[in-house]
């Protein structure tokens, strides 16, 4: 049995390695060991918390891991841009409704220049995202229980992935995002035409990224978005 689990686990590495590559996201064996702790943490987890319907290891690497990951490099760009241009010196990202982490826990691997905090209503996933960042030693990530409309701290940078409408989801953060340069980064599917349309006059959308996520078949975009 343990053999089999072993193998597994290898298998699982060898896929995660190959997608960080093809992304080219340069991760350190650092880095991969965390992201494959932190997969088992979530699967140990969600038996108890039901964390995410996604029960399968592979899927979960496919459309939870890969499919963070996608996200990394054009978050790396927009930190780096934001640095050089002397707006921030230690970013501060809110990953809203994170539910198990995704991307907030991926991007605090992967970004370790960035402080992410992981806002959830739902006590037990903000508990699980206080776990991951006491077992897997990472300064940088915090886990919030409260409603996000009810945060004032400012952020520079606010991410969600399958959270809520584009209309919902600025309308709940406003209050949290730092002035004059804070921006929204939602991860989507399909290109949402709809819901950019609904968007308050206020807010624009100033890039729609499209996004390859290794390993899955489907499509995904980053949905870049400013107050005006």
């Amino acid at each position: 049995m343990t053999m089999v689990v072993n193998s597994n686990n290898d298998s699982l590495r060898q896929q995660l390695q190959a997608g960080a590559d093809a992304l080219a996201l340069g991760l350190s064996d650092a880095q991969v060991g965390l992201l494959m702790d932190f997969l088992a943490l979530l699967q140990k987890w969600n038996k108890v918390y039901n964390l995410t319907a996604v029960r399968d290891p592979q899927e979960m690497m496919t459309h939870h891991l890969l499919d963070s990951l996608a996200a990394v490099a054009p978050l790396r760009r927009h930190v780096a841009g934001l640095q050089q241009g002397g707006a921030v010196a230690a970013l501060k990202l809110l990953d809203v409704g994170s539910g198990g982490g995704l991307p907030g826990v991926v991007f605090a691997i992967c970004c370790p220049d960035v402080d992410v905090s992981c806002v959830d209503t739902v006590g037990k996933k903000a508990a699980f995202i206080q776990q991951a960042a006491v077992a897997l030693k990472l300064r940088n990530l915090h886990g919030v229980h409260a409603r996000v409309e009810t945060l004032t701290t400012p952020f520079d940078l606010i991410s969600c992935r399958a959270f809520a409408s584009l209309p919902d989801f600025v309308s709940w953060s406003r209050s949290a995002l730092a002035a004059p340069h804070g921006v929204w980064l939602a991860m989507k599917g399909k290109h949402p035409e709809d819901e950019i349309a609904a968007l308050p006059a206020d807010v624009a959308v100033f890039h729609v990224e499209q996004l390859t996520v290794p390993g899955l078949d489907a499509e995904r975009c980053i949905v870049w978005m400013k107050p005006v």
